[in-house]
Formats: structure tokens, C-alpha cells, sequence
């Protein structure tokens, strides 16, 4: 007799060899694996004297996607969007319908200009610029020392 040692994730590996693999042909397709691990856009944020800038990584989607809003001191930016893939003068054994939504929300912090906020999508990637108010800005100069 074979002690074979249980492992969760491979279960019934040691008893039907193979079955796991039929499943994972199958259900390791793009086309179930991009719909199951689908998450929100990559984002950077950075800061300098001037402003806060935020980039948001979105390929594949165009300006027209975005809804960009504030409320209070809580920026938005949503996307959502559907695609039919279909012929009517075909006959299917598969067909696949596209469909993708996300929300980012951030708290902005007092010292942005939240009225001069400037936005762009350019190869891929919606940018933010929110510029510090006035008040806010870093005051550089030089201190004598005697």
C-alpha cells in the first residue's frame, strides 16, 4: 500500500490522475480567468511644491469612459462599459459578452484647489493634476545665519 500525502489543492489528484487537469484546460481559459481576477485600475499618486498629481492606469478605455466628480472632499472616478460580441447569422457554441465597472474614491486633503483640477487621457493612463492652493504651497527661502 501507498501512502499518498493530502494536499487540499490538488484533490483527488492521487486517486483520478488527470481529472484535475480536464478542469483546468477548460476552466484555466482567458476567458474565465480574466473575468474572475478582474480588479480596479492601478493608480500613482505623488506630490510636490505645486500639486498632487494622480494617474490612473486604464488601457483599452476612452475618454468618454470616465466620470470624474467631487463631493465634499472625496474624488471620484468611475467607468463602466459593455460590449456584445454577436453575429445573428451565426450559429454559436460560445459567446462572449464584455462587461467592466470600477470606482476609485480618494479624500483629497485641504490644500487642494479642488476648482482647478485639471484631467487627461493620453495612451492608456487618465491623469489628474489637482494644484495646491495658494496658501498651501511650500515657502522656499534662504535663512542667513549669524
Amino acid at each position: 500500500m501507498t501512502l499518498v500525502k493530502f494536499n487540499p489543492e490538488k484533490k483527488n489528484s492521487a486517486l483520478l490522475p488527470g481529472f484535475n487537469d480536464i478542469f483546468e484546460s477548460v476552466l484555466g481559459d482567458t476567458f474565465f480567468t480574466d473575468r474572475r481576477t478582474a480588479s480596479v485600475p492601478a493608480v500613482n499618486i505623488s506630490e510636490s511644491a505645486e500639486a498632487y498629481q494622480i494617474e490612473l492606469a486604464a488601457p483599452g478605455l476612452k475618454k468618454e469612459d470616465f466620470k470624474v466628480s467631487i463631493e465634499k472632499d472625496i474624488l471620484s472616478i468611475s467607468s463602466q462599459r459593455s460590449e456584445e460580441n454577436s453575429s445573428e447569422s451565426k450559429t454559436y457554441n460560445r459567446r462572449e459578452y464584455s462587461y467592466a465597472a470600477f470606482t476609485r474614491s480618494f479624500t483629497l486633503p485641504e490644500s487642494a484647489d479642488t476648482d482647478r483640477i485639471n484631467a487627461s487621457y493620453t495612451d492608456g493612463v487618465l491623469k489628474l493634476i489637482l494644484p495646491k492652493k495658494e496658501e498651501a504651497k511650500a515657502v522656499s527661502r534662504q535663512i542667513e545665519i549669524s
